[in-house]
């Protein structure tokens, strides 16, 4: 009988609880305590803790009970408007007005943070479904893949006089401290550059000569002719009157005035032939990362991991100018396409923008970036597209560095972008992934990945085909897992005539 009335007593107790949660009454610690104490009765004098730690653990139970009841609460919620999202998004009342565009440029005060809310996930959701029923602005495919790298593959570019590729290779100690250049049409490989001792981190093709400027890991910046016939030109060009080169002698002369000495090259080159070795430019204490031409001058410019850009005169290999100001390594430069400008990006979370046109040499600093910007791109039309391992990519207007005109929300680290001479901006990703976009930061394709197409490892970088070269791949793709693949990329315009 005892047992019967303690157990009718237990029972009265928990059905008073379950009243006092549901008028919403929060009970104290003084009631619990009692409660439990009430309950515990004559089984629980036996017990070997003492009443006080036997009352606080009651204590931390049921707040522990608090919290799952509030998250199972909460996950009801959720779960209900989930399915309510689900049934809106599925009746078809679908709004077709709603544009990607209405999510990436949020009217609001600027540099304002502002949070996502569930009417704007909404939006999000529907302009996702209505552009899946949008005919694909840009058509892609894998033409060619050029093999022959060992270790992973850091940059990639083209040349604007000839249809041929350069690339560049990490440093695996004794495996490939190498430039290479292919042929963008045949996918041959032309010629291997072995003048670095370290890691190639970058190169680029002068703008109207055969020349190569590649970066390395051993401090120095290079330049270099590789020896390309008319046969492999493919574009009806000859070599300018200004350059010749005397073979018995080993001498370049552009415009008569740098020196170059004939290099031969290994057993490796499947040609056998001859590159040029111009100029070593030294003076960083540090890796150099890249290096670009200044158009319409004999300079170039570097940026290194000692957090300084120099600029150096190509002639002579003298140091001109050297460039700090930036509070963290330096990660990409690059150059005006025809004025005397340049960009610096570092893991400061800036890029810089330096003016050589005035005798002053003007810096103005982009501040819009919360990780290291790994890239600017500097337009004709005086923009600038940066990119970072943020997860955005942003275009910006020179003469307006408060904000930036176009924010791309990306799903991984952009690396090395390219912009087409149409505006398209190919953006290598750490996910594998390559995306374009245009500047006004409407999205166009994602680069396929499937069927073995595609890099299964991080794309490092990309580089657009001048359009008059007539190429079959018009972009270039370089990643770490050792591939370069040339792509066709085709607008919806251009398929229709």
């Amino acid at each position: 009988m005892p047992q019967f009335h303690e157990a009718w007593n237990v029972e009265r107790m928990r059905k008073g609880i379950k009243a006092k949660r549901a008028t919403g009454r929060a009970r104290s610690h003084t009631d619990s305590d009692a409660a439990f104490l009430r309950s515990s009765g004559d089984a629980d004098a036996e017990s070997a803790l003492p009443a006080q730690f036997r009352v606080r653990l009651h204590s931390l139970f049921h707040q522990i009970e608090k919290e799952f009841e509030s998250l199972y609460l909460e996950n009801l919620a959720l779960s209900e408007r989930n399915e309510l999202l689900e049934k809106e998004s599925a009746s078809g009342d679908q709004r077709t007005s709603i544009t990607t565009s209405d999510v990436d440029h949020p009217k609001g005060k600027v540099g304002q943070v502002q949070k996502i809310k569930p009417a704007q996930k909404l939006k999000v959701q529907t302009s996702r479904i209505v552009s899946s029923f949008r005919a694909p602005l840009v058509t892609c495919s894998l033409v060619a893949e050029f093999l022959g790298h060992r270790d992973g593959v850091w940059d990639v570019a083209t040349s604007k006089t000839a249809p041929i590729i350069a690339t560049a290779s990490a440093d695996f100690p004794s495996i490939d401290q190498k430039a290479y250049i292919w042929h963008a049409e045949t996918t041959k490989l032309l010629s291997q550059y072995v003048g670095h001792s370290g890691s190639v981190n970058s190169v680029v093709f002068h703008p109207t000569q055969d020349l190569v400027l590649s970066a390395s890991g051993d401090q120095t910046a290079q330049i270099w002719r590789p020896s390309i016939n008319s046969e492999q030109r493919n574009i009806g060009q000859q070599a300018s009157s200004e350059e010749e080169l005397d073979e018995d002698s080993g001498q370049l002369f552009a415009g008569g005035s740098m020196n170059a000495t004939a290099v031969e090259q290994d057993s490796e080159d499947p040609r056998g032939s001859k590159i040029l070795f111009c100029c070593r430019i030294t003076g960083h204490s540090g890796v150099v990362i890249a290096a670009d031409w200044l158009p319409g001058s004999g300079r170039i410019i570097t940026a290194s991991w000692d957090r300084t850009a120099n600029l150096y005169d190509t002639e002579t290999g003298d140091l001109i100018l050297s460039l700090p100001g930036h509070d963290a390594e330096l990660t990409y430069v690059c150059s005006h396409p025809t004025h005397q400008m340049a960009v610096t990006c570092s893991k400061d979370t800036t890029f810089r923008l330096w003016d050589f046109r005035d005798p002053f040499h003007s810096v103005s600093v982009f501040q819009g970036h919360t990780e290291p910007v790994t890239s600017a791109v500097l337009l004709k039309d005086d923009r600038a597209v940066s990119g970072s391992d943020d997860r955005t990519v942003k275009v910006w207007d020179l003469r307006n560095m408060r904000s930036p005109q176009a924010a791309i929300q990306l799903d991984s680290p952009a690396n090395r972008l390219a912009v087409s001479s149409t505006g398209v901006i190919a953006i290598p990703h750490d996910n594998r992934h390559i995306r374009l976009y245009d500047v006004s930061g409407q999205r166009l394709a994602r680069l396929p990945r499937s069927s073995r197409q595609g890099h299964r490892r991080m794309v490092c970088a990309a580089a657009w085909a001048p359009p008059e070269l007539s190429c079959t791949a018009n972009l270039f793709t370089c990643g770490f897992d050792r591939r370069v693949i040339g792509w066709k990329v085709v607008s919806a315009k251009e398929t229709k005539d």
